[in-house]
């Protein structure tokens, strides 16, 4: 992990943190987390341990920091967390295949998915929600799941682009 690296996600997670911070929330408290686009981002165009932990840490952090769900903070990092190393795992095993856009697009939709149950449960745990959670999971995550995936079909071949026009190391060279 390298300077240019630490910087390339430090722009990832604020371009994220402002997303989450003026998307208002739309169900009982509940807002759609913008923040795990340029999280997945971060971790596809960074995919080793150092960065993808701190990328977790700090994003589960500022979501939690920003989030309009009563109790949210501690659900937020332990939903990022998690989700971060799934995906991770998930992005390394698909990448000897095929990283087309598609995959890339499925990955996003998957990680969302799966932060959402992750996020839902914790909550759930930790300090209830205040609703059922099939109507949050319908409410919230499959909403935010199809945002999201649009988002990252939007994002990911700019990104490339930009890095590889930049030069700036990642896994993608």
């Amino acid at each position: 992990m390298n300077t240019k690296n630490l910087v390339t996600l430090s722009l990832l997670v604020g371009i994220g943190s402002v997303l989450h911070a003026v998307v208002p929330g739309i169900f009982l408290g509940m807002k759609p987390d913008m923040m795990l686009t340029m999280m997945f981002l971060g971790i596809i165009l960074f995919p080793d341990k150092k960065s993808v932990l701190l990328l977790a840490i700090v994003t589960g952090l500022i979501s939690g920091m920003t989030t309009t769900f009563p109790g949210g903070l501690i659900p937020n990092i332990i939903d990022k967390f998690v989700t971060a190393f799934i995906i991770l795992s998930i992005f390394l095993v698909i990448k000897k295949f095929n990283t087309s856009i598609f995959t890339i697009g499925a990955l996003t939709a998957i990680g969302t998915i799966v932060s959402g149950i992750v996020f839902l449960t914790s909550a759930y745990l930790l300090v209830g929600l205040p609703g059922p959670f099939v109507a949050l999971f319908a409410a919230i995550v499959l909403p935010t799941t199809v945002v999201n995936t649009l988002v990252m079909l939007v994002l990911y071949p700019v990104a490339t682009t930009v890095l590889k026009r930049t030069k700036l190391t990642t896994q993608l060279n």
